[in-house]
């Protein structure tokens, strides 16, 4: 769950100490495995002031010291979290290049094969709350590509940096404190809860205040671990969360134009001269999730497909560079052949293949703009 659909981290680890006073008592750090250098607690007198007197106010609303204490013991300053929350760019994919991420092939495949695993929990799941299994399984398939990609920051690192240090430090004060009152609660433990950069946790990225306001204990084992391997309780909460915004058991997210008639609900057509599609109540609900017509598109397509449906019959219309999808595969094949590597050939025009092109016009003499055309195309032969 983005943050983009609620508005939409010398280190202190190598010296042995917690960014929160504790009397100078030296702590064990949280362990921070493989993560980058910048996603590592790091020395800064100015954040350890602000958690100084963030503990005040986190005792008012009821945290108590031994918790704060042991959500603290470790946790830091996360530079490579501001950098990623100020180098956020403002481009947007076109939904033909979105839907070729959200419902690639492998995706589709990987999610089948998880809907088949968890068949019989996805299918309880929708029995209760109401809301389609492949529904479920495609925002779990989009959020952490079936629990691949959990994320493994700190979240209390995350949340508390962003608070001290970041653009919306109101709104992740908020979280830091949510995230507390779940360690709180004794649904994880602190080395365990951890997420995105930007503090989204589990199988399905939800933010702290939305885990408290919608998580549920579906396993009945007494915690709400969306965390675990076992993703039940994850799954089971995204129904929830769509459950009590508004979804309505039975009816379709909407469809391609085509496969549904236009009076089943509202018409949109995201990309211009692309597809066109139905949408009803449902995909509005998919929006309260992430707040994008491509987001709720690509869940509601990737379910389609996940349930045994096929591609997009629409065609879209030429890139800004007077490329279609096609060419764009042809250009990434063509460059990977020679020696350019573009790490996969799925149409997508992205950091990769703008790397690869650029050292293939280098090669050639040209000046290394990274953008495609067809010119280019033509001179890989």
């Amino acid at each position: 769950m983005d943050i983009s659909r609620r508005t939409m981290i010398a280190g202190l680890g190598a010296f042995g100490l917690s960014a929160c006073s504790t009397g100078g008592r030296s702590v064990a750090p949280v362990q921070t495995g493989g993560l980058p250098a910048d996603l590592r607690p790091q020395f800064n007198t100015g954040y350890n002031a602000w958690v100084a007197a963030f503990r005040g106010r986190a005792e008012a609303q009821g945290i108590s010291t031994s918790v704060l204490n042991n959500a603290f013991r470790g946790a830091g300053y996360l530079p490579g979290v501001v950098k990623r929350d100020r180098n956020q760019t403002e481009f947007t994919r076109t939904l033909e290049d979105y839907l070729a991420i959200a419902a690639s092939d492998e995706r589709v495949s990987k999610g089948r094969a998880a809907y088949a695993r968890h068949r019989g929990t996805l299918a309880a799941i929708e029995d209760q709350y109401g809301v389609s299994a492949e529904i479920v399984a495609a925002v779990w398939g989009l959020e952490s590509y079936y629990g691949e990609r959990r994320g493994d920051v700190p979240v209390i690192s995350a949340t508390s940096t962003l608070a001290f240090d970041g653009r919306r430090g109101a709104f992740f004060e908020k979280q830091l404190i949510a995230a507390l009152k779940i360690l709180q609660n004794g649904d994880i433990s602190a080395g365990r809860m951890t997420g995105s950069w930007a503090g989204a946790m589990g199988h399905t990225q939800f933010i702290p205040t939305s885990y408290q306001a919608f998580a549920v204990d579906f396993t009945g084992d007494g915690r709400r671990d969306i965390w675990s391997e076992d993703p039940s309780d994850a799954l089971a909460s995204t129904a929830a969360y769509l459950s009590r915004n508004g979804w309505t058991r039975g009816r379709k997210w909407g469809g391609e134009l085509g496969t549904l008639p236009s009076s089943a609900g509202s018409v949109l057509q995201p990309q211009p001269g692309g597809p066109k599609f139905v949408v009803t109540s449902n995909f509005r609900v998919i929006k309260r999730y992430n707040n994008s017509d491509s987001y709720a598109i690509g869940v509601g397509h990737l379910a389609d497909r996940i349930a045994g449906g096929g591609p997009i019959k629409g065609s879209f219309p030429p890139d800004k560079y007077g490329l279609t999808k096609a060419d764009r595969q042809r250009l990434q094949e063509r460059l990977t052949a020679r020696g350019f590597d573009t790490d996969g050939a799925d149409g997508v025009i992205g950091p990769n293949s703008r790397k690869a092109i650029a050292a293939y016009q280098s090669s050639i003499g040209q000046t290394p703009t990274g953008d495609p055309s067809a010119e280019l195309l033509r001179s890989l032969g």
